[in-house]
């Protein structure tokens, strides 16, 4: 799947979804918000109605032509995590985009219950929200408690409190890392 895609759940953690967002926009990546329904506004776990940008179902979701640089991105939150876990076209999307050498990100509980439905965790290093860092461990993967971490082509972030430093992590994958300390420094977090 080509281009940066944030892809949201009824029920997705508002922070999550929309600081990545934002740091990636002012980063002068172009990110698109796409539904897993068909409905033209998603409403987060805090009750906030996003409009989206499209949907699933008119994404080319094949894999072809895809890159490191072109990132599926998950945000946490209850029950949006589970949403998006339960979406069969979604996590095969997802693989194939994998397989493809794209990247995937996960935040908070989707690292666990999104990320974790792909074999490719034996010696990756990962983090998440407490709780939910068992089906990648049992794939062989090692939880680290830190605020966000790549390794390899995928990236993931501990929780809403870090939602800044998960969309600087992937504004360095994708625009490299004199964009992401520029972004960094706008919003001083380096203070």
């Amino acid at each position: 799947m080509k281009g940066i895609n944030i892809f949201l759940a009824d029920g997705f953690e508002d922070v999550e979804a929309l600081g990545t967002n934002d740091v990636l926009k002012r980063g002068g990546v172009r990110t698109s918000l796409i539904a897993i329904s068909d409905d033209p506004f998603v409403v987060s776990s805090h009750g906030i109605t996003v409009g989206i940008d499209s949907f699933l179902s008119d994404s080319d979701t094949d894999g072809e032509g895809t890159t490191l640089r072109d990132v599926m991105i998950f945000p946490g939150g209850m029950p949006g995590s589970k949403n998006l876990a339960a979406c069969k076209p979604l996590i095969k999307a997802m693989k194939a985009h994998y397989e493809a050498g794209g990247t995937v990100a996960a935040i908070c509980a989707a690292p666990g219950l999104v990320l974790g439905q792909l074999d490719c965790w034996e010696g990756k290093v990962f983090t998440c929200f407490d709780g939910f860092a068992d089906i990648p461990s049992k794939k062989g993967g090692m939880f680290v408690s830190k605020p966000a971490i790549t390794d390899g082509q995928i990236i993931t972030g501990r929780s809403a409190g870090h939602a800044l430093a998960f969309g600087l992590e992937i504004l360095r994958r994708v625009k490299g890392e004199d964009a992401a300390e520029e972004v960094k420094k706008s919003l001083f977090l380096d203070c």
